[in-house]
């Protein structure tokens, strides 16, 4: 417990002392316990105001409170409590209640889960059936009794029960919605105080006490007060400052229960006894029209809030609360509506799927609040060009949709699929600057009463990709062809996840000869897959969608300790020479894997190979995506001993500062200037530059995509020393190899193979 806690606990205690004095000798201590404990509160507000941070209305609401209160103990004990005086401090008295309400009030209307206007209509309710059981059970009673002016005696019915039962509502509230701790003990014990003493004080004027209980209610209201006050210094009246945002069932419940009591107890008490007089019965009547009316208001005033709820829970349920637009829910249901009309022959509703591009650029770089604005910004734009009729929705990120039910022919849906990329064409002006923004649009037709709206959705997605792969900032028809493609694409990825399982993928190998000498020196493993059912599947088709997918990664470590096991298997049968090496591809999303390296070293490990027998060849474009990336991922397969080599050298973005920063030890140059080095003399030429810088920088270099004796003759006269290609020998499995490398070994002997004549003599 903190030193505050603590402090608050015994404040309390020390409370409780007093108050038990001034209920043991109420005419020595009572007036002066009550006065002590009403200003005490003053000081106290101001130490709870700088130390809990107590909101300052509400201190100054409890401070004036005390005040109040001690003025009319003054004024009471003055003027005295007959007649006109009493009339006064009965008023005093009144205010004072008022002011309490109007405290619990301010903390009511702090918790934003709650309905104040609800709440009060609920104290209403309670207020009048408090009313009529005043009236019946102490007020009638006590007009028989007194002497005094009637008025007095009215407002001290208004004030005793209805101020009580005012305040036990607010009370109530607070304890529901704040939570259970040792401050809300202490108002709860203040509360309950002064219901006890307002009580007895009622009995005493009804006639159903002695008037020396009257003594002792001093003693009750200054414990309230001690009570408060330990409250407001307890460190946990914290929760004030703390508006809560959430809906208690409990508190509900209990309001529930308050109000129902509030109706039934007032007839149960009109039922069990009749009216004395005339004055009695239209008392009565009157109140009971009022609590009616009062109760029918409040159900009204339900009925319009719980159907505004609904109407809200529906909007929320089918907009997008970024941009206001409807949601795929709403978008789908209107989408279904069309199907059921897409039989007329004087109209074909159409779906123009609007997907921006690069997006998550602008999030990147400029933040998601800028994004946002963005995508505000396109709803508004969509909105002005789409027509009256059409509907623009946003499913989820930067897709919207706009359907148009008016669409009549081809032309028009194209012409409206224009309109909407020219709204791109202008600049989107944000605060930190203008920014371009570009779409792809795929448009789809609702012309089948078979359809669902999901597969209108669906080709219309289909299209928009099919936009982005021609280049992005166009549109795109849906045709059946893609779906096809689609569905083929679909079944390729959902097999690529078993083939590994199922052992459909193989490795082949491809030498790569010394030519010179004519000795194989190397190998590169290629992947080939082959279903079960016999299917093959080409690499150009499954590498992309393995890469994409992200089943590349596992693929891939497979594939490395394959090569590098099958290459130590043929250095153990002497198919090879100890020192040939094994090329394994490694692709941007492999690169990307932080565990690479751990991978590329237990594969090394596994199958007993030295690391500078494996080669990892990777791409330009590898370094061109994500450089400090790569340039990370082959410094440390660097530090384990494994060589490098940049593959298709010559195609991408080929540039020296890629060969001096990044630790490459060989380039392969590429097939498309290999097969012209024979007859074209820019290719030839190319070739001749390549190479040249290739030996200034101390790189091994290797030719790809031989196919002729006439393009190694000239490869070898401009200076490369090695070639693979289809005239060495295609891609075999691994079970062929023993045969491939004998025969190359035995054509390595002809000297037209290892260059030693002119291409003139070919």
């Amino acid at each position: 417990m903190t030193t505050s806690g603590r402090l608050a606990n015994g404040y309390f205690l020390c409370g409780v002392a007093l108050s038990a004095m001034a209920f043991a000798a109420p005419d020595q201590f009572g007036g002066a316990v009550y006065i002590f404990a009403a200003l005490q509160t003053v000081v106290v507000m101001l130490v709870a105001s700088r130390r809990n941070k107590v909101p300052k209305p509400l201190v100054v609401a409890v401070a004036v409170l005390g005040c109040w209160y001690t003025l009319t103990e003054i004024v009471a004990s003055t003027v005295g409590t007959t007649g006109l005086p009493r009339l006064l401090t009965n008023v005093m008295d009144l205010m004072g209640s008022l002011l309490i309400v109007v405290i619990l009030v301010l903390l009511v209307r702090r918790h934003r889960s709650v309905n104040a206007s609800a709440v009060f209509g609920d104290a209403l309710i309670v207020g009048l059936g408090s009313w009529l059981i005043s009236w019946v059970a102490f007020l009638q009673p006590t007009l028989e009794r007194s002497d005094e002016p009637l008025i007095s005696s009215l407002i001290e019915g208004l004030y005793q029960p209805v101020g009580s039962v005012v305040l036990f509502l607010m009370a109530v509230q607070l304890f529901a919605d704040s939570g259970k701790n040792i401050s809300t003990v202490y108002v709860a014990a203040a509360v309950i105080s002064v219901l006890v003493g307002d009580l007895m004080y009622s009995f005493v004027l009804a006639g159903h006490m002695s008037a020396s209980v009257l003594a002792h209610t001093d003693a009750l209201y200054a414990l309230g007060y001690f009570a408060i006050s330990a409250a407001f210094l307890h460190p946990s009246i914290s929760w004030i400052a703390r508006p809560s945002n959430i809906e208690d069932s409990q508190r509900l419940l209990g309001r529930l229960v308050i109000t129902t009591s509030s109706l039934v107890f007032p007839v149960i008490v009109l039922a069990a006894s009749g009216p004395r007089d005339t004055t009695d019965q239209v008392v009565r009547s009157i109140s009971a029209l009022v609590l009616a009316g009062a109760v029918t208001l409040r159900v009204v005033h339900s009925v319009r809030a719980n159907s505004d709820a609904q109407a809200e829970l529906l909007r929320a349920a089918q907009t997008d609360p970024l941009t206001g637009l409807p949601n795929r829910v709403l978008l789908l249901e209107r989408i279904n509506s069309y199907i059921h009309e897409s039989w007329r022959a004087d109209r074909e509703p159409t779906l123009y799927f609007v997907d921006l591009d690069r997006f998550k650029n602008i999030n990147d770089s400029l933040g998601h609040s800028a994004g946002d604005e963005v995508l505000r910004i396109v709803a508004e734009r969509l909105i002005s060009v789409a027509p009256p009729e059409a509907m623009v929705a946003r499913l989820s990120g930067d897709e919207y949709v706009v359907l148009d039910p008016t669409t009549k022919t081809l032309g028009a849906a194209s012409k409206l699929a224009e309109s909407l990329l020219a709204v791109f064409r202008e600049p989107i002006a944000l605060g930190q600057g203008d920014v371009f923004v570009t779409a792809s649009i795929g448009v789809s037709s609702i012309d089948s009463m078979a359809a669902k709206p999901e597969d209108v959705l669906r080709h219309a997605d289909t299209a928009m990709y099919r936009a982005k792969d021609s280049g992005r900032n166009c549109m795109a028809f849906y045709d059946e062809s893609m779906h096809e493609r689609i569905a083929h694409r679909l079944a390729v990825e959902t097999a690529l996840y078993r083939a590994l399982d199922r052992h459909e993928l193989r490795l082949f190998h491809q030498p790569i000869l010394e030519l010179d000498t004519g000795e194989v020196v190397g190998f590169e493993a290629l992947m080939r897959w082959q279903q079960s059912d016999g299917t093959i599947v080409s690499p150009a088709e499954f590498i992309p969608i393995a890469e994409e997918t992200g089943t590349i990664v596992p693929i891939g470590a497979w594939a490395l300790l394959e090569a590098l096991t099958q290459l130590r298997r043929w250095i153990d049968d002497s198919i090879c020479s100890p020192q040939a090496t094994m090329s394994v591809n490694v692709s941007p999303r492999q690169l990307a894997d932080p565990s690479l390296p751990s991978i590329v070293s237990e594969a090394l490990s596994r199958s007993g190979m030295d690391p500078s027998h494996l080669w990892v060849e990777i791409t330009e474009s590898v370094m061109i995506a994500e450089p400090e990336l790569a340039l990370s991922s082959l410094q440390k397969l660097k530090s384990l001993g494994v060589r490098v080599a940049l593959d298709d050298f010559g195609t991408g973005y080929s540039s020296l500062s890629l060969l001096q920063r990044f630790p490459l030890q060989r380039i392969k140059i590429d097939r498309a200037f290999v097969q012209g080095v024979a007859d074209n003399p820019s290719d030839r030429a190319l070739v001749r530059t390549i190479v040249a810088m290739g030996h200034s920088l101390g790189l091994d270099l290797v030719a790809e995509g031989v196919e002729s004796l006439h393009q190694i003759q000239v490869l070898h006269e401009l200076g490369c020393k090695k070639a693979q290609g289809y005239l060495i020998s295609h891609p075999v499995p691994a079970d062929a190899m023993r045969s491939t490398v004998s025969a190359l070994e035995r054509i390595g002997r002809f000297p037209l193979l290892r260059g030693e004549h002119r291409a003139g003599q070919l």
